[in-house]
């Protein structure tokens, strides 16, 4: 913990990004199954099914609307699309490590958490009840819903209004430098995530953890 944070004092909850903090996140976990060739594999997340054009359903546009356009522009690969639908949590298939633990720690000392997640709101409808780490969590805002992502100043305060803390009540963890950047100019402390140890000795220099 920084002395400038130090003196905003500390926080006293803990907020969560959940693609590559909580759960690893690569649409190539679910096309690899699908697509044999590594060449084509890449082409095709470089080309049709894009982290980009997946943005557009963090930012809460309807499945509905993204997928006819993107069939009539790749209408060979119309059934990959149909699979990106139906089988989006495949591109979540596994916990980063020692992150849950840290969840649970969280918790068992009663320290309130959250998540703020960019995320599509049809695909969290599928992920939420099949993840019980988000048991531990208060309230979950999530970007898709909100139809606002994060860096956009207003996602943050949407949950300081749901969670009725100040933003330097909360310890915020995302793998993204300019979501952190957001955050902290509103007042939050910040952790750019990068794996479960550093996390550890920050949450307990944070006075958070033991």
């Amino acid at each position: 913990m920084s002395e400038g944070q130090e003196r905003m004092g500390r926080p006293v909850a803990v907020v969560w990004d959940v693609g590559r903090v909580l759960y690893q996140w690569n649409l190539r976990f679910l096309f690899a199954k699908l697509i044999a060739d590594p060449d084509e594999l890449e082409w095709f997340v470089a080309n049709v099914v894009t982290e980009e054009w997946h943005f557009q359903s963090d930012a809460g546009r309807p499945l509905a609307e993204m997928v006819p356009e993107l069939k009539a522009l790749h209408p060979r690969h119309s059934d990959l699309i149909d699979a990106y639908v139906e089988r989006f949590v495949e591109t979540l298939p596994h916990a980063v490590p020692g992150t849950h633990a840290l969840v649970e720690r969280l918790g068992a000392r009663g320290v309130k958490q959250f998540a703020l997640s960019n995320f599509g709101a049809e695909f969290w409808a599928k992920l939420r009840p099949q993840s019980r780490i988000f048991d531990h969590f208060a309230d979950c805002v999530i970007s898709g819903e909100e139809r606002c992502a994060k860096p956009h100043p207003q996602i943050y305060a949407v949950l300081e209004r749901r969670a009725g803390l100040a933003g330097t009540d909360l310890l915020f963890i995302d793998d993204r430098a300019d979501n952190i950047a957001a955050a902290r100019a509103l007042g939050w402390h910040g952790h750019l995530f990068t794996d479960a140890a550093a996390l550890e000795a920050d949450l307990a220099a944070h006075g958070l953890i033991a």
